[in-house]
C-alpha cells in the first residue's frame, strides 16, 4: 500500500480529496494536516512512512511550495502531487522544478484525480519491484512523466469540441460579471450545466479562469470563476 499524507488548511477540501483517495485502489491514508510545520512532523515522525504527499499551495499560514525543499533533504524519498488553484507560470515552474509528479488545478474532476492516482501507482510500483530497466522501458517511463505534468494544452479533452468551446468562451469574455458560477453560464447560454462546467474546467486548468471555492450552510462547494485578462490572447489563439 502506498501512504499518503494530506495538507490542506481547507478542512473540507482535504476531506473530500480523502474520499477520492479512498475510491482508487492501492493507498492508504494516513492523516490530513493544516501547516507546513505539522506536514513536517508527520514526515519525520508519522506512525508510517509517508510516500506521497497531496500538496496544496495556498494556505492562510503557509505556502505549500515551502516544503517541497524540505522534502527533498529528507534521508526518504516522499513524492509530491500538487493540488491547487494556482495557475500561475512561477508556481508551476517552481513546482516542477522540485520535481513533483502530478499538477492538478482545483477544481478538478475525480477522473483527473484517479488519473494521477493510478499513473503514481504503476510508477512507484514499477520502480520499487523492478531491480533494473532496460533503454526501452526508461524511456517509456520518463516519456510518461513528461507527458503527464506538461499536457498538451493545445488538444481538447475527449467531450469537448471547438464549436462549444467557442460558444462559452465569447460568454466569458462578453459577460461583465467579477466572478461566475456554473449555474449562471448555463442559465445565459443555454447548455447543461454538467457541459459548461467541463469547459469551465478546461479553461481553469490551462489559466485562463481563476477559481475560488466557497461554502453554503451544508457544506456544498460552489465554485466561482474569473477571467484571467492577461491570458486572452492564448485563448484566442487556441481557438483559431
Amino acid at each position: 500500500m502506498i501512504n499518503v499524507l494530506i495538507v490542506d488548511d481547507d478542512p473540507m477540501v482535504a476531506e473530500l480529496n480523502r474520499r477520492y483517495l479512498e475510491q482508487v485502489d492501492g493507498f492508504r491514508w494516513q492523516g490530513s494536516v493544516s501547516t507546513i510545520q505539522a506536514a513536517k512532523q508527520m514526515l519525520l515522525e508519522g506512525d508510517a512512512p509517508i510516500d506521497l504527499v497531496l500538496l496544496d499551495i495556498y494556505m492562510q499560514k503557509d505556502n505549500g511550495l515551502d516544503l517541497l525543499p524540505v522534502i527533498r533533504q529528507m534521508p526518504n524519498n516522499v513524492d509530491v502531487i500538487m493540488i491547487s488553484s494556482a495557475s500561475d507560470m512561477p508556481a508551476i515552474k517552481k513546482a516542477l522544478r522540485y520535481g513533483v509528479v502530478d499538477y492538478l488545478i482545483k477544481p478538478f474532476q475525480f477522473t483527473r484525480f484517479q488519473e494521477a492516482l493510478s499513473a503514481y501507482r504503476e510508477e512507484h510500483q514499477l520502480l520499487e519491484q523492478t531491480a533494473a530497466l532496460n533503454q526501452s522501458e526508461l524511456d517509456t517511463l520518463i516519456r510518461r512523466n513528461n507527458n503527464r505534468v506538461t499536457p498538451d494544452k493545445t488538444k481538447l479533452p475527449k467531450g469537448l469540441t471547438k464549436l462549444t468551446l467557442q460558444s462559452v468562451w465569447e460568454w466569458v469574455k462578453q459577460s461583465r460579471k467579477q466572478a461566475f458560477s456554473t449555474e449562471e453560464m448555463a442559465a445565459e447560454i443555454g447548455i447543461s450545466r454538467v457541459s459548461c462546467r467541463k469547459y469551465l474546467v478546461y479553461m481553469a486548468e490551462i489559466g485562463v479562469l481563476d477559481t475560488d471555492i466557497f461554502y453554503g450552510s451544508v457544506g456544498r462547494p460552489v465554485y466561482l470563476y474569473k477571467l484571467v485578462p492577461a491570458k486572452i490572447e492564448v485563448m484566442d489563439a487556441l481557438l483559431r
